[in-house]
């Protein structure tokens, strides 16, 4: 008799800390999502244009970013006298990168465009997550930069899965990491986020990100303008 009350009591205790951890998800995504200005806020952002400059290597590159909800993705380089982009649709990843020696536009590396992919949700990866197929997995608490964050694990329909680190203080996404094959190796890659902004129309951004290939400041970030889907082919 003892030993079914030992088992009941185990199993009502795992029960018991799938419903703390799910609350937990829940009550982090609610506070991110209001901290980014709320659900209906982000549900009217349809298109973003960004502006900056790329520090890499004591090199400035200027960069444009121009996204239309999940439509299409284009990424503009101007470096050294050349003119590069990416794009990423819901069908395919194009780079042509004359920098790197390419002669014509070549499609992405798989992983790579599944990793673009994701980027088409402009209106946060977190909001309605359960509608669009994601999982959620609350990982623990972690410090960024001295800072307590959260870290939660999303799984992407597509496979793809990302950390994100979202500030126990403003829960803001202070970092993002992930594995991902370049050149046919597995590295960890890591993208840190600062400089919150809100831009003209009200909406929160990162206006400085940073990766292993350098640091990026936006001088102006457009929402909501025309943005012609011919750019995404």
């Amino acid at each position: 008799m003892n030993k079914l009350k030992t088992i009941f009591l185990i199993i009502c205790t795992l029960f018991s800390m799938r419903s703390v951890l799910a609350q937990t998800v829940d009550e982090i995504v609610a506070n991110h999502i209001n901290a980014m200005g709320g659900a209906d806020k982000l549900l009217s952002l349809n298109t973003v244009r960004m502006h900056g400059s790329l520090t890499t290597q004591g090199t400035d590159v200027a960069i444009t970013i121009t996204k239309s909800h999940l439509i299409g993705l284009r990424v503009d380089i101007s470096v050294m006298g050349t003119e590069n982009y990416q794009i990423i649709t819901q069908e395919k990843g194009i780079a042509f990168m004359p920098i790197q020696g390419m002669s014509e536009p070549t499609d992405m590396p798989d992983e790579q465009f599944k990793a673009g992919q994701i980027q088409l949700d402009i209106q946060d990866a977190l909001l309605n997550y359960k509608e669009k197929g994601t999982g959620v997995e609350f990982i623990g608490r972690e410090k960024v930069n001295g800072e307590d964050n959260f870290r939660l694990r999303l799984t992407y329909k597509n496979g793809i899965v990302t950390d994100y680190f979202i500030s126990s203080n403003n829960y803001m996404v202070t970092k993002t990491s992930g594995k991902r094959t370049m050149n046919g190796e597995q590295m960890d890659i890591e993208t840190t986020y600062s400089n919150y902004k809100q831009n003209a129309d009200g909406y929160w951004f990162p206006y400085t990100t940073s990766t292993m290939q350098g640091e990026t400041n936006y001088d102006k970030i457009e929402t909501n303008i025309a943005v012609d889907p011919g750019i995404f082919k």
